[in-house]
């Protein structure tokens, strides 16, 4: 079978991992990134044996400082058959509507746009643990963000096995990325935003609209992970040993003891993923602690971490094989997505 030709526009925090990711499925082939700055980034997609596009105006720069470039956005979506979009937040729009939209309309081209972008951007908003299989054949899906995605995870997973009534959720969000020298986290606490609901549970009913969720959400100064506080009613009575039980089946939700392994904070997983040798020390998994897990009746509660840089990077392959209709989808996706990607095993502490 014919591989499936992947093109990426935008080689940043989200865009290099899912090319990385794309460059290690047997069943993908990267044709090339849109990069519009000629910087380190662009230096690290040419040693990688990357093949770098750009945008028309910006050929000049590029020749202009020896990078070899194979062509122009619009020769990248004439040779592919999806493009990843991951550039800054409200770019997508702007892309579809002056370009993607015709190649679409013309090529068949696919589309899979990253959680930045508003809802409207894509047919559908996707998780794989929620709606895969309805996003099976959408001609463009747009993978929810980093929150939402974890937040999605165990949703999903628990409302399957016991059926959740409502949840309520206190996002504490880092501040920036670790590369992000232009701002960065502030000596404060800081409502974001000042109301309830979050654009979080805004977010979370485009995937699943039938859940009744709401979440707060502030931004803390650090850089590593964001944190989760979720409280949950189900439909039935479960005990801590049901929910360990249901999470523990799932190789995009980690359980960590943080009393026997000590590893009690982002900065002691981030320095676990390190000393275990993950590329970037990226943690594509949702981490729940189990120690924070507390069943009382229908009640649930517990605490949960986000990788931000790379949560979403699974979601993107599992998108991409729906948007091309590929076989035994979307369970041989996932499985074959989990095994490339060495989640749920790598990573087995306590």
């Amino acid at each position: 079978m014919a591989k499936i030709r992947v093109g990426i526009n935008g080689y940043g925090t989200i865009g290099k991992r899912i090319a990385d990711a794309v460059l290690k499925m047997p069943d993908m082939e990267l044709i090339g990134v849109i990069k519009i700055t000629p910087d380190y980034g662009a230096y690290i997609a040419s040693m990688k044996g990357i093949p770098i596009y750009t945008i028309r105006d910006r050929l000049d720069a590029f020749k202009s400082r020896g990078f070899k470039v194979e062509g122009v956005l619009e020769d990248l979506l004439e040779d592919i058959d999806v493009l990843v979009d991951a550039t800054p937040a409200g770019y997508g729009m702007k892309y579809l509507d002056s370009i993607y939209r015709r190649f679409m309309e013309e090529k068949g081209l696919k589309v899979v746009f990253q959680g930045g972008e508003k809802p409207e951007v894509a047919k559908k908003s996707f998780n794989a643990y929620c709606n895969a299989a309805e996003a099976y054949g959408a001609e463009s899906l747009r993978v929810v963000s980093c929150n939402t995605t974890g937040l999605l995870r165990t949703i999903c997973v628990l409302d399957k096995a016991f059926g959740v009534e409502r949840v309520r959720a206190t996002i504490v969000r880092r501040a920036a990325d670790p590369k992000e020298d232009r701002r960065g986290p502030v000596n404060s606490i800081k409502l974001n935003p000042p109301k309830i609901p979050s654009h979080h549970a805004i977010d979370v009913k485009t995937v699943v609209p039938g859940i009744d969720v709401e979440t707060a959400a502030v931004v803390v100064p650090t850089t590593l992970m964001h944190v989760h506080s979720v409280y949950m009613v189900l439909h039935r009575e479960v005990s801590i040993d049901d929910i360990v039980e249901e999470l523990s089946r799932w190789n995009r939700i980690m359980l960590i003891d943080a009393e026997s392994t000590g590893i009690d904070s982002t900065a002691k997983l981030i320095e676990a993923s390190r000393d275990l040798g993950r590329p970037r020390y990226d943690i594509p998994e949702l981490i729940v602690w189990r120690d924070t897990i507390m069943a009382r009746g229908r009640e649930l509660w517990f605490i949960q971490a986000v990788h931000q840089e790379s949560i979403v990077v699974p979601e993107n392959m599992d998108a991409i094989r729906a948007v091309a209709k590929t076989d035994g989808y979307p369970e041989k996706s996932i499985e074959l997505t989990d095994k490339i990607l060495g989640l749920g095993r790598i990573f087995k502490l306590g």
